[in-house]
């Protein structure tokens, strides 16, 4: 008796091939061979020929039942980010609206604030207008306002429990920029310990030992992670930041400003200062240099972010630099993908960091004794 010859699929009889299975073999994200298979969205003729190859060899038929309890799609993606006066936020907003326009997609942007009421009305809106999913930016998400003190433990609540009212309402969701642990739901981080560490390894090797830190608005933003790194750079060079010269401002400039005058109010004894972000680390030059000192002959800084103006400051700033078109597109990328295939397992993507080096950093001054 003759065998039978295997499928074309090489998956055997009775398992059906599924759109990762497509995905894998033409070389494309499962979210491209979804709109190719319904042809919702027109996608570059080369791609979709190499899906409709994989298709073909691999004997795929798409799931009409599943796909006919699917809610209307809208082509919409809903982008929630916590301040757009910040460039930071601005950049990546813009990656994201970049990354999704050449998939297809609107993007609906609405700003927080950094207000828990404004982002659960704007979760709510974003719901009503039905959009795909939802990608929710940093630190908005999980504290209540910049400087209260409700607990960490209430405000990781918080954050859970709006990643849960988007889930209940069958609305995929990407969250960047905020570590959830082992919250379902997918997320794009970057290396902050990394980050805050090339800073201390950077201040220390130029010759600093008295450090101010400048740090975020919560530690549970990305804040914490920089810090961490930054301590324990210092820590394996026997060193360590002073309880003193630790101070916490409001993520923008003017928080920078009065955190650098609050140091030099208080006496504190500083060489260099690391800041959690950019806007931070511009405000505290500017309140330093009002004092009369000068950067970076009596204090270096140092911030975090790299957005278009650091490079245009004066003096140029140091700083961390994250992959804000990466950033951008893995958000899309995932969220797309989640739409297209609801069940596959949680994606969590963590991008790394590097130090770009200016002229706001050198040695600390001859008599730092």
């Amino acid at each position: 008796m003759t065998k039978p010859s295997p499928p074309a699929n090489g998956r055997g009889e009775g398992q059906r091939a599924t759109l990762r299975d497509v995905a894998a073999r033409a070389g494309v994200s499962v979210s491209t061979v979804s709109r190719v298979v319904t042809g919702a969205v027109a996608v570059d003729p080369t791609t979709a020929e190499k899906v409709r190859d994989a298709v073909a060899v691999l004997g795929y038929t798409p799931n009409l039942l599943a796909r006919s309890f699917r809610r209307r799609v809208t082509h919409t993606i809903g982008l929630l980010v916590p301040d757009n006066s910040n460039p930071f936020f601005a950049e990546l907003a813009r990656a994201i609206e970049d990354a999704g326009f050449a998939e297809g997609y609107s993007v609906v942007l609405c700003n927080s604030d950094l207000s828990a009421a404004k982002q659960a009305a704007y979760i709510d809106v974003l719901l009503a207008k039905q959009v795909d999913g939802l990608i929710l930016v940093s630190s908005g998400l999980i504290q209540h306002a910049a400087g209260q003190a409700d607990g960490d433990a209430n405000r990781q609540a918080d954050g859970q429990a709006e990643v849960a009212r988007i889930r209940a309402a069958s609305v995929p969701c990407v969250v960047i920029d905020r570590d959830l642990g082992e919250t379902p739901v997918d997320q794009v981080l970057v290396d902050n310990r990394l980050g805050g560490a090339l800073v201390g390894e950077h201040l220390v090797g130029l010759g600093h030992r008295r450090i101010a830190c400048i740090v975020g608005p919560s530690d549970l933003t990305p804040s914490a992670g920089r810090v961490a790194g930054f301590r324990q750079a210092l820590a394996d060079r026997g060193l360590a930041v002073a309880p003193e010269a630790l101070v916490r401002g409001d993520g923008r400039p003017e928080g920078g400003g009065g955190a650098a005058r609050d140091l030099l109010a208080r006496g504190v004894a500083f060489t260099a200062v690391f800041a959690f972000n950019d806007q931070m680390a511009a405000g505290a030059i500017g309140a330093l240099r009002r004092a009369g000192l000068r950067v970076p002959e009596d204090v270096s800084v140092v911030g975090f972010d790299d957005i278009p103006h650091a490079s245009a400051t004066y003096p140029a700033l140091t700083t961390v630099a994250q992959p804000i078109e990466e950033i951008g597109a893995a958000g899309v990328r995932l969220l797309l993908d989640r739409i297209a295939w609801p069940d596959a397992p949680w994606a969590r993507i963590e991008l790394p960091t590097r130090l770009v080096v200016r002229e706001s950093t050198g040695p600390p001054p001859v008599d730092d004794g």
